[in-house]
């Protein structure tokens, strides 16, 4: 494989990653921005707690409005909070929500084999084992896959959630 084949090979597996996702409330159409926005956004977010609108703009290279959209549609499904800044009251600060909201829970419950079944296509359902096998493989090298401390089983301040934390904690 070469740099260009494991491109294309994230960017299918990205593709493949949305479409396991259960549509939003409400239907994909009535939220602006793509899943991957929000996914993008909300793992910005787990890594960067308290940041600002701008800030999540300057790590993530995405326009502002598509940031704004993701974090409104983060925050009607519970997966974060906004508080004034302290420090500057025209901010506003956004970091995960303390708690598991119904929408993050279902997304986190979502299995994948529907979505690898459609890619792989109908003649091929034998090699869906083997492709399960390579991506836990892959997920164990390049993926912290601890489970979060949950809010009430520490009391000392969290370490940065893993990639796979942050992930799953979006809601698109």
């Amino acid at each position: 494989m070469n740099g260009v084949e494991l491109f294309l090979l994230g960017r299918t597996l990205m593709k493949i990653g949305e479409d396991a996702l259960p549509e939003p409330p409400g239907g994909a159409d009535r939220h602006a921005g793509s899943a991957r926005l929000v996914l993008i956004v909300a793992s910005d977010i787990a890594a960067h707690p308290d940041s600002a609108i701008s800030e999540i703009v300057a790590r993530t290279g995405l326009p502002q409005s598509q940031v704004s959209a993701a974090v409104a549609r983060l925050k009607e499904a519970g997966s974060v909070v906004a508080a004034p800044d302290p420090a500057d009251r025209r901010r506003v600060l956004v970091r995960q929500a303390g708690e598991v909201s119904e929408r993050v829970a279902q997304v986190r419950a979502t299995g994948i084999e529907s979505a690898l079944m459609a890619a792989l296509g109908t003649d091929a359902p034998q090699h869906l084992p083997e492709v399960q096998a390579a991506l836990d493989v892959l997920a164990r090298h390049f993926l912290d896959l601890t489970p979060a401390p949950t809010p009430a089983a520490s009391s000392s301040p969290a370490a940065p959630p893993s990639a796979a934390t942050r992930a799953d904690q979006a809601t698109p």
